[in-house]
């Protein structure tokens, strides 16, 4: 099952943040998934969704790269960075332009191939602080 579980850990990085396949959400995530979020907490797919559109909003060619996983059971925690330009007024910040890069981490509970609560960890806030001081050197 922990093979199983990382596998699909894996395939919502490529899938949903890379390929951009929205309805893989909706095929992984189930009405009552909890995902704690930088800042807040996002409940079910609709929630989510509105959350990825933001990030995808400030940087349009956003992507990850997996970078280890862990899995034990229904638990899998993945070690990702991410990259992207920040073209876009998502996250509350006017466009800046500017490139960036960070790393991250997901622990994620699995049942019955669906993904029922999860915990991202990177420094969200730091980002847009440093977003919102290129904006106003600009």
């Amino acid at each position: 099952m922990s093979q199983e579980n990382r596998r699909l850990a894996i395939r919502w990085f490529e899938e949903v943040w890379n390929a951009r396949r929205e309805g893989i959400i909706d095929e992984v995530m189930t009405p009552s998934s909890i995902g704690h979020m930088e800042g807040k907490d996002v409940i079910g797919p609709v929630e989510f969704k509105a959350q990825r559109a933001e990030l995808l909003a400030a940087f349009p060619d956003f992507s990850v790269t997996v970078e280890a996983t862990a899995a034990d059971g229904d638990v899998v925690v993945v070690r990702w960075s991410a990259r992207g330009t920040h073209l876009g007024q998502g996250l509350g910040v006017q466009a800046t332009g500017t490139a960036v890069a960070f790393r991250g981490m997901t622990w994620i509970v699995v049942r019955a191939g669906r993904f029922i609560e999860g915990w991202d960890a990177w420094n969200q806030g730091a980002l847009v602080e440093s977003l919102r001081a290129v904006a106003r050197t600009n």
